[in-house]
């Protein structure tokens, strides 16, 4: 069984910063990709940012230049950095990763967290 555990949501003002993180736990042999995705009320689930095993990332055109996705492979761990947040932020964050587990490819996602961008 694979757990991803994200946490760092909450309320912030326009202009403001959170870091979110998200820990993989469980039977993993390795790590592809993890990402973010975040979905606000009314609309589709949308990607934000990926990084791959390499360190490569790629970013929705919305949060270049303000967001930055990082991992740390020891841990299993990816973070996402949100800086010059704006209210169109406001959404539920989810954690995905694309791993093996022995011989078989997975692809997990965490609970979600809230983020709110809010005067």
């Amino acid at each position: 069984q694979v757990q991803l555990v994200e946490s760092g949501g909450g309320l912030v003002q326009p202009g403001g910063s959170l870091r979110l993180s998200c820990a993989a736990s469980g039977s993993i042999f390795s790590i592809n990709a993890m990402g973010w995705y975040r979905q606000a009320p009314g609309k589709e689930r949308e990607l934000v940012a990926v990084i791959n095993s390499g360190g490569r990332t790629n970013y929705a055109d919305s949060v270049k230049g303000r967001f930055t996705i990082s991992r740390d492979n020891a841990k299993n761990t990816v973070y996402l950095q949100m800086n010059s947040l704006k209210p169109e932020d406001t959404a539920v964050y989810y954690c995905n990763a694309d791993l093996w587990r022995s011989y078989v490819r997975e692809d997990y996602w965490g609970q979600g967290t809230q983020v709110t961008v809010s005067s």
